[in-house]
């Protein structure tokens, strides 16, 4: 059973530095993060063994956020072995972040 991954600055690198990597940058207070949220969920479960599907909390993570210059959300971010590759801001059907998903895979 796919599930997201939670990152925070300890894990973040590493996570993303191999394969395919989909990263939502989210707080809880944001309405469109919520409705993005279970496609996220959904796309975890498609995607398990072929790419990564992340989440990071914008309130708790904030030195992440400015490092990659997060200034609305949600935003996404499409990682290919370490490096940016897509993002998109605002919210976006599971069918458009999985066909993105697969053009990296």
């Amino acid at each position: 059973m796919g599930k997201y991954i939670e990152l925070h600055a300890s894990n973040f690198k590493d996570t993303i530095s191999e394969g395919v990597a989909l990263v939502d940058f989210w707080a809880p207070w944001c309405g469109p993060c919520r409705m993005v949220a279970p496609v996220i969920e959904e796309l975890a479960e498609d995607f398990d063994g072929k790419a990564k599907v992340c989440k990071v909390n914008t309130d708790e993570e904030q030195d992440i956020a400015i490092e990659y210059g997060i200034r609305s959300i949600p935003t996404l971010l499409f990682f290919k072995n370490g490096e940016l590759v897509d993002q998109m801001v605002g919210a976006a059907g599971k069918q458009v972040l999985a066909d993105k998903l697969n053009q990296l895979l």
